[in-house]
């Protein structure tokens, strides 16, 4: 293979949903590629084999299709560079490894967990920065061999050269040093063979020919180790840039442990696709012009660099999040937005698809109803649930709202409503003519409250009058006169 052009990847653990933070590093990944025109490539880091598991990979492919994001290689498509799965890379992984024992840059360690945590332990004591020892760097042919003997079997480590400033040029933070004198030699290889993080993700770069790689701030105390390991292989490292960590409101890390951050969370809430890609991109790079809040994706894409990304943590505000999601369901056309709403309704067991097909357009009215109040999907139900099924009725707000003459009131509708042309119009004049009558000594407001109590069983609903119009007379004659 040999790639002349921008080659960028994004790199996911199936270990469980994609969290929102690993989403906000795929998409400014996928920004610049699709700014640059180049290459982005899925691959599934799934060493983890305690954790890894084959449907969680089918999640990562699925949200990240969901969001809008695709890629020209991947576990799902293939491509020149495979296989995309860490596992399925073992061989070369192995090959690597052995030019590096070939150049004498690693060296088996025989060292316990326990004589290492004895060494942590003396550090801490002496208050200075943990380095391991390297007391196996120097054990003879001998004594390795004696060591193996009693059943030791060695991890490999890299061999950190001393006295180096170790370098790179951020295309987010600008220049960044490390001392190689505060680097501990890293473990690359496990006794088990298998390789760690630092070691994995380099061959898997370089035999990709990856050429930039985008990625949170966590992974900034690793890229020395990494550039050490191109460095001992004689390898071209990629250009990094590194985004800064999302925040929760509570200005804390937004990790799993924070909560239910996942794309598949706001997805099973109701929020669309486009919302949170539009929310997410906006989360540490700022377009020109004040107030642009909403944006297309070919404007994001059009307008998006990785350098002007900020160094600052971003803040991941839900309410906001569901604040643009209204904005983005009500710029839906009323059959649009039925269409997003009936498996909300479906999955709440409040009908099914064939009952609403065969009635397509009252739904689509009564989804109108409640398309200019709900910010996510997941809240249609609980605003026209009484539309679907018998209202249970709270006895203390029955006792609060339905008194003697406002139960006298209820009747009075029902008997008028029987005798109007069914449409909202009429259905209100009848309404309020009633309560405009000069033997009426009700309120209106209160009125109007223990009527919407009476047909929704709430006092919050869709408006009135459309509700009454949409569940038809005979539910609301049901409804008003056995109260």
């Amino acid at each position: 293979m040999a790639f002349n052009h921008m080659r960028l990847r994004i790199a996911p653990s199936p270990t469980g949903p994609i969290h929102v933070g690993t989403a906000h590093t795929m998409l400014f990944n996928w920004l610049w590629a699709r700014k640059q025109g180049a290459t982005f490539i899925l691959r599934l880091e799934d060493t983890d084999v305690q954790r890894s598991e084959l449907r969680h990979e089918q999640t990562v492919i699925n949200e990240m299709r969901w969001l809008g994001l695709d890629w020209q290689e991947g576990p799902d498509i293939g491509g020149p560079s495979g296989p995309y799965k860490q596992t399925q890379r073992m061989e070369l992984y192995q090959e690597y490894f052995e030019r590096l024992k070939t150049r004498q840059m690693i060296y088996p360690c025989y060292c316990t967990s326990e004589e290492l945590e004895e060494e942590r332990r003396h550090a801490n004591q002496a208050k200075i920065p943990y380095k391991y020892s390297r007391k196996c760097l120097n054990l003879s042919q001998s004594e390795r061999e004696s060591k193996e003997i009693s059943g030791r079997i060695p991890c490999w480590r890299l061999m950190v050269p001393e006295n180096q400033i170790i370098a790179y040029d951020d295309l987010i933070r600008g220049h960044i040093e490390f001392s190689s004198n505060v680097i501990s030699d890293p473990v690359l290889i496990r006794p088990t063979g298998m390789p760690l993080y630092n070691f994995a993700v380099v061959v898997d770069d370089a035999s990709m020919e990856i050429t930039h790689v985008i990625r949170g701030e966590d992974h900034i105390s690793n890229t020395p180790i990494q550039l050490l390991i191109y460095q001992a292989l004689s390898l071209e490292p990629p250009q990094f840039a590194h985004c800064a960590n999302l925040l929760t409101v509570e200005r804390k890390k937004a990790s799993k442990r924070k909560g239910d951050l996942s794309v598949t969370s706001y997805r099973k809430q109701g929020i669309l696709p486009e919302a949170l890609f539009n929310y997410l991109a906006l989360l540490g790079w700022t377009p020109e012009g004040e107030g642009r809040d909403l944006l297309t994706r070919e404007e994001i894409i059009h307008e998006f660099d990785i350098s002007e990304v900020s160094r600052a943590a971003a803040v991941f505000d839900e309410e906001k999040l569901k604040w643009m999601n209204g904005v983005y369901l009500r710029h839906k056309t009323q059959e649009e937005f039925a269409e997003l709403a009936l498996p909300f309704l479906i999955q709440a067991n409040l009908t099914t698809e064939e009952e609403i097909r065969t009635r397509w357009s009252w739904f689509v009215e009564l989804m109108a109803q409640v398309q200019e109040r709900v910010r996510t999907l997941a809240e249609i139900p609980s605003y026209v649930d009484f539309c679907f099924q018998e209202v249970i009725y709270d006895e203390q707000a029955m006792q609060n709202l339905l008194t003697i003459e406002h139960r006298e009131f209820l009747h009075r509708v029902a008997t008028v409503l029987k005798k109007v042309d069914w449409n909202v119009p009429s259905i209100e004049q009848a309404v309020r003519g009633l309560l405009h009558e000069p033997a009426s000594q009700l309120k209106a407001g209160k009125a109007l409250l223990a009527l919407r109590f009476a047909i929704s069983g709430r006092t919050v609903s869709p408006p009135l009058f459309e509700s009454i119009y949409l569940l038809g007379y005979q539910k609301v004659e049901n409804r008003l006169t056995k109260l």
